[in-house]
């Protein structure tokens, strides 16, 4: 996410506190009988003696609304509230009727015999002549953003024995989609996750090992990028809540595809947040005890920095991220705009406790899910961001613009006289001492938006659906799919989806027939990639040789290797020329013949590409580009070739 990133329709820089709740969404229930009827009935029922307290045995560990057998327990952190009540469905929202028990450290306890899951609940909570209404911060459900909690028990789902585990790192193709205009059925209408799911085929086709939905805990409104979370438990009423998304894991795992989840920590809301002076207490009007009070607090997008340095603070933010990993069995966590977790303006660490806060979660999730993967969206290019030393945060991999900004800019640029191919190799080439701690990509969601657009656009403009368009974003895609790293693709970019990103207007999904060459251009990239033929396996290692850069030719060639030797060793030349290249000479790593196993050029891609005869070569024994044997290769151009020896 970037600072310009808001929900449709919402501007919201300098906004020191949340503004007014929105208006319920159009499609939400609507909520019950609620506190805000009756403001007067409740004052003057929280002066009464307490003598309708809720029974506090059971006692049952847990936040929020605890589901057991014969009833519901209720526990809220509320240290500054003199008086608070569970009112819903079960007691016909009566102010009065189940008062919780201090715990006499700041939590509030009770047990509701006879309440029971997909009940409606608040919290009613007073603080001297203040009588304020809440949705319980870890609600599960929520009817919508500004409507009631719905007690939820995440031991109801059947998940029919799934034990699916996330495919190593060296295995993974992530595909990042929004849920709410992947597939919706009809135009004005967000999408679903019941929509997401019936596309598992699509990428079981395509061949990706796992799908990276952008945020889907609850927001305001309907349509929405998503990193404007108001209740960050509950999952997005408007995609079909958390029975949806759970089938959506379940069905993607039957497929071989892992779930990864973008979470939003370093702000909260700004708008429809109940957590905003959430038992009454703020200091100098600012957000009270979910928030920092002081300067901290400040982001780009409101003023709803959560004090990473309270515990209970911490608790919840690394309790909900404990929650997707065990009660939903998504298989990672991508952490939105990291930079502003650890600083207040994404410079210096001066927010220690917001970086400790990650190194605590990042360390409890290699400890208690040793499968998954947390990926850091820093974009600073910091080692320590997947350091496990003790100065680390403990990410697995982080989002990396050491590669996105000089690759695009290398396929964009109008004039290949401005071409950097030494930029490239680096991009190439960079790492974090671990291969696979880095995500690379051409295209993700702030990469097509905020003034920037889908790569044929940005290509060309005029026709993002003629040669050039098509030319440069494969090879662009290529080098993604071929370098070291954890390469990601974007929702329709392997159809050649134009134009920029926009939360409300969906896939053009007709140009999955209309450019099915390109689809199968990134199928065939993505099976070489994950080895599917058994004759690429240096596209899961992690060796690397930048065999040659040429920076007046615009050629780019690479090795890459698991163990060396034949069906291992790979090597890809990248022409970033509009000139072919014939006879072209290039260092290989051992004599004898190399097969060609990718031509970006081929003609079953494009009706548009020319076909050209790149051939398998014979590499012969003599010294050239520091190698011990040579090749000469003939490629199109703007192309991307793949060679690899037979076993």
């Amino acid at each position: 996410m970037t600072p310009a990133k808001q929900p449709s329709g919402k501007a919201t820089s300098d906004m020191t506190a949340p503004p007014k709740k929105t208006k319920q969404k159009a499609k939400a229930t609507k909520p019950s009988t609620s506190a805000s009827k009756n403001a007067g009935k409740h004052k003057a029922s929280a002066k009464k003696a307490t003598n309708n307290a809720a029974v506090t045995e059971p006692r049952l560990d847990g936040m929020g609304a605890i589901v057991s057998s014969d009833g519901v327990g209720f526990r809220v952190w509320a240290p500054n509230a003199n008086t608070v009540s569970v009112i819903g469905h079960f007691n016909d929202w009566a102010d009065d009727a189940d008062r919780l028990a201090s715990e006499g450290n700041g939590f509030w306890y009770g047990f509701v015999k006879g309440a029971k899951a997909g009940d409606e609940y608040k919290f009613l909570l007073t603080n001297g002549d203040q009588v304020l209404t809440r949705i319980d911060p870890y609600a599960f459900q929520v009817t919508n953003s500004v409507g009631n909690g719905l007690i939820y028990d995440h031991g109801a789902f059947d998940w029919q024995g799934d034990s699916f585990s996330c495919p190593p790192h060296n295995e993974l193709v992530i595909y990042e989609l929004h849920v709410g205009s992947f597939a919706p059925k009809k135009d004005g209408e967000v999408g679903t996750f019941e929509e997401v799911q019936a596309n598992i085929e699509h990428f079981q086709r395509l061949g990706v090992s796992a799908i990276q939905l952008m945020p889907s805990a609850e927001f305001a409104g309907d349509f929405s990028w998503g990193y404007n979370p108001a209740h960050i438990f509950a999952v997005e009423s408007g995609y079909g809540g958390p029975d949806a998304l759970k089938m959506l894991v379940r069905e993607a795992h039957k497929a071989g595809i892992a779930v990864i989840m973008d979470v939003v920590y370093n702000h909260f809301g700004p708008s429809d947040l109940d957590l905003w002076q959430f038992d009454g207490w703020s200091q100098d009007g600012k957000g009270g005890i979910y928030f920092y009070n002081d300067w901290r607090s400040a982001t780009p997008w409101g003023d709803t920095r959560p004090d990473y340095g309270r515990g209970e603070v911490r608790s919840f933010i690394r309790d909900n991220a404990g929650m997707w990993l065990r009660d939903y069995h998504v298989d990672g966590l991508r952490f939105d705009m990291t930079p502003y977790m650890r600083s207040v303006n994404a410079g210096v660490l001066d927010l220690p406790d917001g970086w400790s806060l990650q190194a605590w979660i990042n360390h409890w999730v290699r400890d208690n899910f040793p499968d998954a993967i947390t990926i850091a969206e820093d974009l600073h290019g910091e080692p320590r961001v997947t350091s496990t030393a003790p100065d680390g945060a403990a990410y697995h991999a982080q989002w990396e613009a050491k590669f996105v900004h000089p690759v695009r800019e290398a396929i964009i640029i109008a004039s290949d006289a401005y071409r950097s191919v030494p930029a490239v190799a680096e991009a190439v080439a960079n790492n974090y001492g671990d291969t696979y701690a880095r995500v690379i990509y051409t295209e993700s969601h702030d990469e097509v938006a905020n003034g920037k657009a889908r790569v044929p656009q940005e290509v060309d403009p005029g026709d993002p659906d003629g040669y050039w368009a098509q030319k440069r974003s494969t090879l662009g895609a290529g080098l993604v799919l071929t370098a070291p790293g954890i390469p990601m693709i974007f929702q329709g970019q392997e159809f050649l989806e134009g134009g920029w990103f926009r939360d409300n207007v969906p896939l053009d999904w007709d140009r999955n027939d209309e450019y099915h060459g390109i689809v199968r251009l990134y199928r065939d990239l993505i099976r070489l990639r994950r080895d599917f033929f058994s004759t690429t396996r240096g596209l899961k290692g992690s060796g690397l040789n930048i065999i040659h850069a040429n920076d007046e030719a615009n050629i780019l060639a690479f090795q890459r290797w698991y163990d060396h030797g034949p069906g291992d060793d790979v090597v890809v030349i990248a022409n970033l020329d509009a000139g072919s290249k014939q006879k072209y000479r290039i260092g290989m790593p051992e004599t004898g013949l190399w097969k060609l196993r990718f031509n970006s050029d081929a003609r079953l891609y494009s009706d548009a590409f020319g076909d050209f005869d790149s051939f398998d070569v014979t590499a012969y024994e003599g010294d050239y580009d520091d190698m011990g044997a040579h090749a000469d290769i003939d490629i199109a151009p703007y192309s991307l070739l793949i060679y690899s020896m037979d076993e």
